[in-house]
């Protein structure tokens, strides 16, 4: 059984700290509630860029005691995002950016807590929201009997505009402003946009404000000419970008600018929440819905029938758990194992056309390809007997044939 300690006894607390609005005023907040309590801070670099600058020095300033800041980008993508990108896996459209996240900074800051020796870990995860779950349940995996400090399931707190009042009244500087306050996330694979006009789902997303967009630019604005890119797969990883070899990282970063360019990957959705609320959100994903559409155009050539059908079915179960914070899960595992099994001959170039926010496809060649002209062809050749054709037919048919014959012996109709 797990003993949660009383606010007395805790005297170090470990904090997923972004340097947004929650975080921010969650230091002074756990030093007033939890008495004078250690804070220290950690940071997991996703790729949210700009946003770590200062990051350290504001943390101090409120009072952390000290701040990690762990590069955890490519991590993500290889063991996580790529992964999900060779099944497939979207959740109702949705292709995860924040679920991507949330389980790697979880692990990484459940094993500083264990080495700094802390009495407890602390988010900044609303009650309403996916991502208590998703940190929570990454915290059970590898610290099962650390206390968890969720300040928004206990202080009095109603919403985002009294936090502001609260970061006012402590002098913590904010990024943000009332009129700029949606809640945003950020990493290497997305951004995301909730709150404010959002809220209503009858107001048409502002593509073209200025500030609105950060990853690109909205379809209208995109040049007027298409933009190529080729994409190299080796067993299903994205290994090179328009003949160029990169790590994962880079690949992303250089999709991103692509399909920023070309106004790619924007997603207008209501959700259904893991809590049972639906939940309107924008989202900006240009390189990974390059990507996810690249590797899907070469599974068309690379993978057999069966498998690819099978695939579509694990691939909604996989966006589910990972959507619902179940990474670090045996399912999960185990699917992971099955879809990397799939990927042993997905290899090969796909070439896309880029136009104000559409992925056209412009070729797909692999070594391994099943695709065979011979076979496929209208014209005449060697390889096929059309002529066996009605033999597969009476087979497959006879179900329907015996069925239609039963009802007409009965005078059904």
């Amino acid at each position: 059984m797990i003993v949660r300690k009383n606010k007395e006894s805790i005297k170090k607390v470990v904090l997923a700290y972004s340097g947004g609005l929650d975080t921010s005023i969650i230091i002074p907040w756990l030093k007033e509630n939890y008495n004078n309590c250690e804070v220290v801070c950690v940071s997991g670099n996703v790729g949210q860029a700009s946003e770590l600058d200062g990051l350290e020095e504001k943390a101090l300033k409120t009072g952390a005691s000290k701040l990690y800041i762990e590069d955890l980008t490519e991590e993500m993508l290889t063991e996580c995002v790529f992964p999900c990108m060779q099944a497939g896996a979207k959740y109702e459209g949705y292709l995860l950016g924040t679920a991507f996240a949330r389980p790697i900074i979880a692990k990484r800051i459940a094993e500083i807590a264990i080495a700094e020796g802390a009495d407890a870990i602390c988010h900044g995860c609303t009650g309403k929201g996916n991502d208590q779950v998703r940190f929570e349940l990454a915290i059970k995996a590898f610290a099962p009997d650390m206390t968890v400090i969720a300040p928004w399931r206990e202080w009095d707190i109603q919403s985002r505009e009294e936090e502001i009042e609260y970061a006012e009244a402590h002098n913590i500087p904010l990024k943000i402003s009332r009129e700029t306050n949606y809640s945003k996330d950020k990493n290497i694979w997305h951004l995301s946009h909730e709150g404010m006009d959002l809220e209503d789902p009858a107001n048409e997303p502002l593509y073209n404000k200025e500030g609105f967009l950060e990853m690109g630019i909205s379809p209208e604005q995109a040049p007027d000419k298409p933009t190529y890119v080729t994409i190299h797969f080796e067993k299903g990883v994205p290994t090179a970008v328009n003949g160029e070899e990169m790590n994962a990282t880079n690949v992303v970063l250089a999709l991103n600018k692509l399909g920023g360019e070309n106004g790619i990957g924007l997603y207008d959705v209501v959700e259904n929440r893991l809590v049972g609320m639906k939940s309107r959100g924008v989202y900006e994903t240009p390189g990974g819905e390059i990507l996810y559409h690249a590797h899907e155009v070469l599974e068309t050539i690379c993978v057999d029938k069966e498998t690819q059908h099978y695939k579509a079915l694990v691939a909604q179960k996989l966006a589910e758990l990972v959507y619902n914070g179940m990474w670090y899960s045996p399912l999960t595992e185990a699917i992971v194992a099955f879809v990397g099994s799939t990927q042993k001959y997905v290899t090969g170039d796909v070439t896309l056309k880029l136009y104000k926010g559409n992925i056209i496809n412009a070729g797909v060649t692999s070594p391994y390809s099943l695709y065979d002209p011979e076979i496929a062809t209208f014209d005449e050749d060697e390889v096929y007997d059309q002529a066996e054709a009605a033999g597969f037919i009476n087979l497959f048919g006879l179900p329907t044939k015996v069925y239609a014959q039963m009802k007409a012996k009965n005078g059904l109709k």
